[in-house]
């Protein structure tokens, strides 16, 4: 028994039927296709993103330079600082130009004052130092906070107008439709967290350089008082 409309077709048209069409989906489509706030959220995360690029960068260079200085810096110093040329000794340090030749330099300018004074100055000098070199730091660890959140609620936003029209459509859902709009509206927490990673991981970097010079500085700062310490 033959049966004509199966013997109509041969193996490839079969196979030309029942293979599934292919959909690619592009991140510009992603970004672009969750409607109006889908773009504005997108758009402020993409903000963030720039701004924490930049504040990583800008405070990465200046970190950098200050935490360069002569290996031989203090050395030089205590060897003027014992011969008595103070001016060469201040010269040397506004030729480093570094958090702590500045530190080092304020406590020359007080030498022939108590040393409670002498201390006093460095101290506070290396306060002021500390902050320049913090400077916007707290604001990339704002933003690793707060991208996330942001994405969070790009996510809610789109959520709640894809169950929207689910309430619109009554029985007739679209589920084309309706994954469309989930997986656009997730695509906010993933940009979020994508920023919020790289700021947090930025911010704990530099935090930990700043440590670094920081602790330079008051280690060069006690081998200055040291000095002023040593019986003449």
């Amino acid at each position: 028994m033959n049966i004509p409309f199966l013997s109509a077709q041969g193996p490839d048209n079969l196979e030309a039927v029942v293979e599934p069409v292919e959909k690619t989906l592009s991140i510009m489509d992603l970004i672009f296709g969750g409607g109006p706030g889908g773009i504005l959220i997108m758009s402020v995360l993409f903000l963030l993103s720039i701004i924490a690029v930049y504040i990583f960068v800008e405070r990465f260079n200046a970190i950098k330079k200050a935490n360069k200085i002569d290996d031989h810096f203090i050395e030089n110093i205590k060897d003027h600082v014992s011969k008595g040329s103070l001016d060469s000794a201040i010269a040397l340090c506004q030729n480093q130009n570094s958090p702590i030749s500045r530190m080092i330099e304020k406590g020359i300018s007080r030498i022939g004052k108590p040393l409670k004074d002498i201390n006093a100055a460095i101290e506070n000098t290396g306060k002021l130092e500390v902050s320049k070199l913090e400077k916007n730091i707290p604001s990339l660890a704002t933003i690793a906070g707060a991208a996330p959140m942001i994405g969070f609620l790009g996510t809610v936003i789109g959520m709640i107008l894809a169950f929207h029209e689910m309430a619109a459509a009554g029985g007739q859902i679209d589920i084309e439709v309706l994954a469309e709009g989930i997986y656009t509206a997730m695509t906010t927490t993933v940009g979020g967290l994508a920023v919020g990673i790289i700021a947090y991981v930025g911010y704990n970097y530099l935090v930990s350089r700043v440590d670094k010079v920081v602790y330079n500085m008051e280690a060069n700062a006690m081998e200055f008082l040291d000095l002023l310490n040593e019986p003449a």
